[in-house]
């Protein structure tokens, strides 16, 4: 993947910030921009201090903020790029908006990508006039600090798009995978929703507390995730186990299609987790203050594992 390629990011909070890093970091020029004037003028610095947490020296510092221009609006931002990356709310017809700005300025061979965490791609590219050169990138927040970037084909995406946005991505240091197709939740969130809904399962049913649930993960399973994925271990273990365990536990799983009333009812009184003080537990500032701490410091720990 060539070097100083022009790309713009559009919107400039907590993901477009770090995508804006990890391009700048990679060699890349990025232009960002953003509705907010508060946003746009506080990303050199957010962005500054995102790689001062990551380790990056003053110097290497002051290289990647010169390779990140902040433009006023979409089309000073992208009227010469090679990829968009649209970074806006998690919103249908907001993305509908932003993307018929970008196609209007953005040169005819741009490669557009838009980041969402669930919404199907084909609902935000449908009424491109070039739907073959659009997909999605699914990056995980924080998306400077966690590898993996899901690359979203739609039925219209041609292959060397994807391709080359998947270069992109594995030349900036990320771990693109490819998703051949546009399902809601794409790869990682289906298998995280599907591991949450048995979870609060669970606690719904006085199986445990929520408590218990956390801790089994965390202390069990959830320590070779990292190094050992599902199939893998379904491979360790043997296939033929595998299916001796499914056929007595399965039948037993939750399955209903929607969310769980227990969720809804937490929800309905005001149990919004740790921003509330409530949610499947009780959370004083500081316990949650601490949480967060600790999942960032263990993030920036792995980092340095990997790399090594």
């Amino acid at each position: 993947m060539k070097k100083n390629l022009q790309t713009a990011v559009i919107g400039s909070g907590l993901m477009g910030h770090g995508i804006a890093l990890v391009l700048a970091r990679a060699g890349q020029y990025v232009r960002v921009t953003d509705p907010s004037n508060t946003a746009r003028a506080t990303l050199p610095k957010r962005v500054a201090d995102s790689l001062t947490a990551l380790g990056v020296s003053a110097p290497d510092a002051a290289r990647i903020l010169k390779k990140i221009e902040v433009s006023a609006t979409v089309s000073a931002a992208v009227h010469d790029a090679a990829f968009v990356i649209e970074a806006g709310p998690e919103n249908l017809s907001v993305k509908h908006k932003i993307f018929a700005e970008i196609e209007s300025h953005a040169p005819d061979d741009a490669i557009l990508a838009s980041n969402t965490s669930v919404i199907q791609i084909t609902k935000i590219m449908q009424h491109l006039n070039n739907k073959q050169r659009a997909l999605g990138t699914h990056w995980w927040n924080p998306p400077h600090m966690i590898p993996l970037v899901e690359v979203i084909k739609t039925e219209w995406t041609t292959p060397q798009v994807a391709q080359d946005m998947f270069d992109l991505l594995a030349d900036a240091g990320k771990t693109p995978v490819m998703v051949e197709k546009d399902v809601p939740g794409f790869i990682g969130n289906r298998l995280q929703h599907a591991l949450w809904r048995e979870a609060i399962s669970l606690v719904e049913n006085g199986i445990c507390d929520a408590q218990a649930v956390d801790t089994v993960i965390k202390a069990s399973f959830g320590r070779r995730l990292a190094v050992l994925g599902p199939l893998e271990n379904a491979d360790l273990v043997g296939t033929d186990l595998t299916l001796d365990i499914h056929e007595n536990v399965l039948f037993d799983l939750e399955g209903r299609k929607g969310p769980s009333p227990y969720l809804q009812k937490l929800v309905a009184e005001g149990r919004l987790g740790m921003k509330s003080g409530q949610g499947f537990r009780t959370w004083t500032d500081e316990e949650a203050s601490a949480t967060r701490a600790r999942v960032g410091t263990h993030l920036q720990r792995l980092e340095g594992i990997l790399k090594d």
